[in-house]
Order: structure tokens, then C-alpha cells, then sequence
């Protein structure tokens, strides 16, 4: 029997206590009734002997102590779902905004998804093509991962997030089972409309399932929008068979909403005032990515988080830097330069790139030309230090030869522009034809078979117009030595 209590102990910030209340579970649902008749809703999340506190999803703005009315629906917070809900947009309360009306509900969830056996995890293999050379190439993205993108103030991960779900597929198949789901936390209006927009030019919103909380809309309904997201990604995933792309933009905006709530119920404070279960709080995100046996989908992550004063040793890139597989770092340098995507190379990686590249994958080619351009590109990180002490003039051949190396890679490479979608063999083409700039005598981490097949100085000079004399001269220097 669900009882009704009327009237309220106590009125905190997101939260109302009730007193005297019996059988009452933690993470129940709560029909709140208001004295205009307005009805909001609400889930337990603490409880004290007969006391409980509970967390408005609306906020508690016009709540009465008095007159306000109780009611416990002895169920957890639940999405209704279907397949419909592709192509639809819902707020982050999972209820849909779009004007389409309510979604045909085939069935319901727990938000809070349920718990998955280790054992029947299976490892990640292959991959999922975003059509971003950086990305693509040296930090690719495996089916069932978990990458985050680590951004800054005024970087542009919107505008990469977009590309990415205008241009992301998989590997095998025609698509048809592929589709992505799009959850954007403590947004401004414009930024969400740009969002809804942008899909809806690219003709991809049929494969989309849009989750928006914007930035005026209360703080409760942002801790709620990622794990609706995730319930929608696991039911189409591992109901419906599909390969599903989980993109949550920003975990930041989370993480602070988490921190207010946290403070709003009195916890101690951790690590800059975040609360000290923001580790598995993360990790209850993050680890519902990923391919289980029984089902033939899977559900890939792509949380985005912008650093505070671009610190990664801030704690939400710092703890999301332990529970992930890697990450895609971007560069407030290369962004400074216009390079789009800014994606700085060297600090980013995909630990599970390994097992789903190469050969059966993508080509066999594809890890030596990965390592090769990374440990290049290092070499010109450390030409230019040495540029910056004793003049470029003064530099080695070779040195010189890293720094053009290192101009080339950032224009044609990591600079692909926002609407260019290349293709994994035109990716690695590319890396071939900038490889081949240097002395074949430097590329130490490539097969030599591997360089009698794709290595051609000759293409790469007609490829980039290089027409300096003294450039190709220094490159026979070089080779004569």
C-alpha cells in the first residue's frame, strides 16, 4: 500500500525532508503534489532511521511546508522506452521536448541500469570510423570502449562532437544497426539549438536519441541526464542488437551539479569541494559501456569534459583519466593556430587501439604507421625546443628536415577542416605520403617491406609542392651521410 504524507519537515535547496515515514526504499520515486495542483516528481536519496530526504527534480521553488502532498510510488526512477525514440528529443528528466508527443512505451527501466557480471564482459575489438585523421589514425576509437575527450574553455568540442556524430559508423555492416545517442548537460539555449540544428542539416537525426539540460533548468535533472542517456544507449544496444555511440557533453557541468548536490546535504567536501564518492559516482557512468555475450550490440562512450584553467590534474579529468581507456587530448596551441580538430597528439592515446586495428581491421599497415607519426612528431617537439634556444638556422639537417615535417603534418594531417570525412585508407595514405617527407633511414619503427610498398618521396614532394632547393637538398645531405 503507498501511503500519502502531507506536509514537509524541512525545505533545503534541491531537497525536502519528510519525518515519521515508513517502508520507504532509497532511490524510490516521488509523486510531489503541490497546493496549485502542480505534480513534481522526486527520488529518495537519503534515509535516517524514519527521516528522509528527497531529491526535487524540479526544484522546490513555490513548495509549501504545509500544504504540499506526499506521495511514494514504490518504484526507482524508469525511462519508458521503445524504438522510437530514435530521432527524438527528450529533456534531461528523459521526457521527450520535440512536440511529437509521448513515446509508445514497449518497455520500462531503471535508470540506474542493473548490475553486469564481469565474466560476461567481452573484450573490445574493431572499430568505429569517425572520419577524423587524428583520431582515426593514432587514437582510434574500438567498439565497446570507453574514450574521453579532455577540452578546455572556448575549445571547440561542440563543433567536434558534431562531427563526429555526423560522420561516425562502423567498420562492417551498412549502418543500419548503428545509431548514437546525444546527451548534452548545463547547456545555454544557443548551444542546444546549435546542437539540434547541426543534426538536422546533416540529415542524421533518425539515428540520434537527443537527451538536452540546459543551464537554467535545475541542477537535480543534470545528475539524472547521463544515466537516462545510458538506459536508452542499453535497451537499443541490448534489446534491439544495435551498435550504439554513447556522446555525454560536459561531465564538468555534471560533476559541479554533483558537487551543489552533495553540499546541499551537508556531506564533508573532498578534493576541491567535490564529493568524496565522485570517483564511483564517475565510474557508475563510464562503466556502462562495453560488449556482453549475450547480446550482439554494443555501447561505445564518448564523454566529453572541458578542464578547469586547462589543469588535467583537476580531479574530474584526473579520475576520468583512471576509470577510461585512454583519451583524446586537444591543444589550446594547435586551436590557437585554426587548426581544427586541435587535437594534441602527444598526450593523447587509445589503449585498446591495439586489438582493433591492423590487419581483419583496418590495415595491416595501421600500427606502424601509427607509432612511426608519433614518435616523428616527437622528434619535431624536440627540434623545435631547440630551435627556440639557438636560433633554426643553427639546427642540424635533420632537425630541419622535422620541423617542415612537423609544419606539413599540422596543415594537411591534424587540419582536416569541419566538414572533411576521410576515409580509414585515405587516413593512412596520408600518413604515408608525410612519412615519406623524411630520410627513409629515420622511419625506425616501420617493416622494411612495409617501406618498399608505400614509401615515395617523390609523391610526397608532388603531393605538398615541395619546391625548395635547399629542402631537398638537405634531404640528399642526409641520405649521403
Amino acid at each position: 500500500m503507498n501511503l500519502q504524507y502531507k506536509g514537509l519537515d524541512e525545505i533545503n535547496g534541491p531537497l525536502i525532508y519528510l519525518e515519521k515515514t515508513e517502508n520507504v526504499g532509497y532511490e524510490e520515486m516521488v509523486e510531489i503534489k503541490l497546493k496549485n495542483g502542480e505534480t513534481r516528481y522526486g527520488r529518495v536519496v537519503q534515509i535516517e532511521g524514519d527521516k528522509i530526504a528527497v531529491q526535487v527534480f524540479e526544484g522546490t521553488q513555490d513548495i509549501s511546508l504545509f500544504n504540499t502532498l506526499s506521495k511514494f510510488t514504490g518504484k526507482p526512477v524508469e525511462m519508458a522506452l521503445s524504438k522510437e525514440i530514435l530521432g527524438r528529443t527528450f529533456n534531461g528528466s528523459g521526457r521527450p521536448i520535440d512536440g511529437l508527443g509521448d513515446v509508445f512505451v514497449d518497455e520500462k527501466r531503471d535508470i540506474n541500469g542493473l548490475p553486469l557480471n564481469p565474466v560476461s564482459r567481452v573484450y573490445p575489438r574493431n572499430y568505429i570510423q569517425t572520419g577524423i585523421s587524428s583520431i582515426d589514425a593514432l587514437t582510434t576509437l574500438i567498439r565497446g570502449q570507453k574514450l574521453p575527450i579532455f577540452s578546455g574553455s572556448g575549445m571547440p568540442h561542440n563543433e567536434l562532437a558534431v562531427q563526429i556524430v555526423k560522420q561516425a559508423k562502423i567498420a562492417d555492416g551498412n549502418g543500419d544497426n548503428f545509431c548514437i545517442v546525444f546527451a548534452a548537460m548545463g547547456v545555454k539555449n544557443d548551444v542546444a539549438d546549435y546542437f539540434r540544428k547541426s543534426f538536422e542539416e546533416a540529415g542524421v537525426m533518425h539515428k540520434v536519441v537527443m537527451f538536452l539540460n540546459l543551464s537554467n533548468e535545475p541542477i537535480i535533472e543534470r545528475t539524472l541526464t547521463p544515466r537516462f542517456a545510458l538506459t536508452a544507449a542499453e535497451y537499443l544496444a541490448y534489446q534491439h542488437d544495435m551498435h550504439v555511440l554513447v556522446i555525454l557533453t560536459d561531465i564538468t557541468a555534471y560533476c559541479e551539479a554533483l558537487r551543489e548536490f552533495s553540499s546541499s546535504k551537508g556531506e564533508i567536501p573532498g578534493r576541491k569541494g567535490y564529493p568524496g564518492y565522485l570517483y564511483s559516482d564517475l565510474a557508475s557512468i563510464y562503466e556502462r559501456a562495453g560488449i556482453v555475450k549475450s547480446a550482439k550490440g554494443s555501447v561505445t562512450q564518448i564523454p566529453i569534459l572541458t578542464m578547469p584553467n586547462d589543469d588535467i590534474t583537476h580531479p574530474v579529468p584526473d579520475l576520468t583519466g583512471y576509470i577510461t581507456e585512454g583519451q583524446i587530448v586537444l591543444s589550446r596551441d594547435l586551436n590557437q593556430l585554426s587548426i581544427f580538430p586541435p587535437v594534441g597528439v602527444l598526450p593523447s592515446l587509445s589503449r585498446l587501439m591495439k586489438d582493433g586495428i591492423g590487419d581483419g581491421f583496418t590495415r595491416k599497415d595501421h600500427s606502424s604507421v601509427s607509432n612511426q607519426l608519433f614518435a616523428s612528431y616527437a622528434q619535431v617537439q624536440d627540434a623545435r625546443s631547440l630551435a627556440s634556444v639557438i636560433g633554426e638556422d643553427e639546427l642540424s639537417p635533420i632537425d630541419r628536415q622535422y620541423i617542415e615535417f612537423g609544419k606539413l603534418f599540422e596543415k594537411h594531417f591534424l587540419n582536416q577542416g569541419f566538414e572533411t570525412n576521410r576515409q580509414i585508407t585515405d587516413t593512412l595514405d596520408l600518413g604515408w605520403d608525410l612519412l615519406s617527407v623524411l630520410p627513409k633511414d629515420e622511419l625506425h619503427r616501420v617493416d622494411q617491406d612495409l617501406l618498399d610498398k608505400y614509401y615515395s618521396h617523390e609523391r610526397a614532394v608532388e603531393r605538398f609542392h615541395i619546391a625548395n632547393k635547399t629542402y631537398i637538398k638537405g634531404i640528399k645531405d642526409i641520405r649521403h651521410e
